[in-house]
């Protein structure tokens, strides 16, 4: 594990060599209340990117696992974290990579996408789907805050919040960041911009996935969409699946679909 500054703040983040020479360069992006760790190390995407031959880089987003823990919601939103993951890039010399996002961090990745599309191969976008454009509903911020914040997660009444300030607990998540990191503005996604992204993009999501809904609708925002759902998996159990290992290998390999551009 190291960390730097970037930004002004303080960004925990590991930087894989694979063993022999590097065969590509992954960014990971980890989701809401998780963090590189377990995100990404504990469900087996270290080692298998690095049975691959790939550099593996993946860091702890403000808020999260083991970087700035800011409970100021002024310190968070998207157009925030995606300069924070391209400052490590810089700060570690890669111009261009492939980039993998899941839940909340497709968001982070489709906005380094939109603010910097040349350093982008392929993008991977996962645990998302067509309900990304859905209008916020009404208070679900306010919500997920105060479920953070709330002093005994027994006096949570809906079962996803519940679920989510479970899995901050077991992380060991600073939970009033989380809350602040919630009540975070972040302007709307540029629709128009992502229909004009250059790089083949893969969504894919599980089919039992309430959260994401299906990825077709979102796959045929971008110019080289690619859309895959998984059978039997659901918005947790998804990440460590061997489908979706699968999948994105599939995907990175150029053997899902013919029609994207040749990636050089």
């Amino acid at each position: 594990m190291a960390t730097t500054t970037l930004n002004g703040v303080s960004i925990a983040y590991d930087d894989i060599a694979p063993p022999g020479p590097a065969q590509g360069v992954i960014l990971l992006l980890h989701g809401f209340a998780s963090n590189r760790n377990e995100g990404w190390r504990r469900t087996g995407w270290y080692g298998a990117f690095e049975r691959r031959g790939f550099r593996v880089i993946a860091l702890d987003q403000r808020g999260h696992g083991e970087s700035v823990r800011s409970h100021d919601p002024a310190d968070y939103g998207r157009p925030t974290l995606a300069a924070d993951a391209l400052a490590l890039l810089d700060h570690l010399g890669v111009g261009r990579c492939e980039v993998f996002g899941y839940s909340m961090g497709t968001r982070t990745a489709l906005q380094m996408a939109v603010d910097a599309p040349d350093r982008i191969g392929h993008l991977i976008l996962g645990g998302v789907g067509g309900k990304l454009f859905d209008p916020p509903r009404p208070g679900a911020s306010d919500a997920m805050a105060k479920a953070m914040a709330a002093d005994d997660p027994a006096t949570i009444d809906n079962e996803m919040l519940k679920s989510f300030r479970q899995f901050a607990d077991e992380q060991g998540e600073d939970r009033q960041a989380l809350a602040a990191f919630t009540a975070a503005e972040s302007p709307p996604l540029d629709r128009a911009a992502m229909g004009r992204l250059p790089m083949p993009v893969l969504v894919v999501a599980g089919a039992r996935d309430d959260l994401a809904g299906d990825p077709e609708p979102l796959a045929q925002v971008f110019p080289y969409g690619k859309a895959v759902s998984l059978p039997g998996c659901d918005h947790f159990s998804a990440i460590p699946h061997a489908s979706l290992k699968a999948t994105v290998f599939d995907f990175l390999d150029g053997l899902l679909d013919d029609d994207f551009p040749p990636f050089e």
